[in-house]
């Protein structure tokens, strides 16, 4: 079995951006009847040309499923329109993981706002991981959009952990749209927060206080493994840990589309520690001209990369299962 950790759900029906866009308007459209209003096959036909094809003509064979991250919107400072955004996509990501069991498993968008909705968020973590079946969710480390609140670090996101801890999900650590025109949501927003993250984590003792707390850095940790060097040089510097040291509770995903990034990636990055990752159909579309492989055809760069068949194996599948516990009773639920 095949893996991808890093999916999104970008071909939604319109009824949902429909939905978003009357919140918008001051509207207070009820997440409970946007469900009549997208049918079974509405749903079906989102997926099963787009997300399902591109997947298992790739070789792939399962995916794990979040709403799209840039529409989570968590600068909008509405805490109650947050939360009935982010039930509204969860219910329907929830709806896809049903109809096609085989082919997804859930994760969840929190709906945190610039001034935290921690209450919200961690309720809607419990609805979704405990009524739903959720085996993961997205942590938008800048709701703001502008990088104006407090580091991952600080005490004020402990509760979440807490959270995380006590239902054994890791969080996928994951921006949503930029607020500011200097970061272009895609090309450098994403990126720019993966760095800061990690950034954050080695200068903190984060790990010592939730030993159980598992986070995916996704597109490939941005300059993570090109700048491990300078990583290492200011830990020693500084006095503070090494990086490998966060490598218990730290993993990079491979949403990195061409050959050279994922080579360095898992040159640098034990494979224990790395898993396989698409996000198909998201930042990135089309063939890259010179190979005329799809840019976010990251199987294929790990097919020719420097890989023995266990490593191999482990990013593609095992880390999955490891990293995400209830993704491997999920299925082993669905294969009894």
């Amino acid at each position: 079995m095949i893996i991808d950790v890093h999916g999104h759900y970008t071909t939604e029906p319109s009824a949902l951006l429909d939905f978003r866009k009357a919140q918008l308007n001051g509207e207070s459209p009820a997440s409970a009847d946007l469900w009549n209003r997208i049918s079974d096959d509405q749903v079906r036909e989102s997926v099963v040309g787009n997300q399902i094809r591109v997947l298992t003509e790739r070789g792939g064979d399962l995916m794990i499923f979040s709403p799209r991250a840039s529409g989570m919107q968590h600068h909008q400072p509405d805490a109650r329109m947050a939360d009935e955004w982010a039930r509204a996509s969860n219910d329907l990501i929830s709806r896809v993981s049903s109809l096609f069991p085989e082919h997804f498993a859930p994760a969840a968008q929190l709906p945190q706002t610039p001034e935290g909705n921690l209450d919200g968020a961690i309720a809607e973590l419990r609805r979704t991981v405990t009524e739903l079946g959720f085996v993961a969710a997205n942590l938008n480390p800048d709701p703001s959009g502008t990088w104006a609140g407090k580091p991952l670090t600080d005490e004020s996101w402990f509760p979440l952990y807490e959270a995380a801890e006590e239902l054994d999900v890791p969080f996928m650590v994951h921006v949503s749209t930029a607020d500011n025109p200097n970061f272009h949501t895609l090309g450098a927003h994403y990126l720019n927060a993966d760095t800061s993250v990690f950034m954050q984590l080695l200068q903190s003792d984060l790990f010592q206080r939730f030993p159980g707390l598992r986070l995916v850095i996704p597109h490939g940790g941005g300059a993570v493994p090109y700048h491990w060097g300078r990583y290492r040089g200011l830990s020693v510097r500084n006095g503070w840990q090494d990086p490998s040291e966060l490598l218990a509770n730290v993993f990079f995903d491979t949403a990195v589309y061409h050959q050279p990034g994922i080579d360095l990636l898992t040159e640098v990055v034990p494979a224990a520690n790395v898993l396989f990752a698409s996000e198909m159909l998201g930042a990135v579309r089309g063939a890259d001209p010179e190979t005329g492989v799809e840019w976010d055809d990251t199987l294929v760069y790990l097919r020719s990369a420097d890989l023995d068949e266990d490593d191999f194996d482990r990013i593609t599948r095992a880390n999955a299962l490891r990293v995400y516990p209830r993704l491997a009773a999920r299925l082993e639920g669905t294969s009894a």
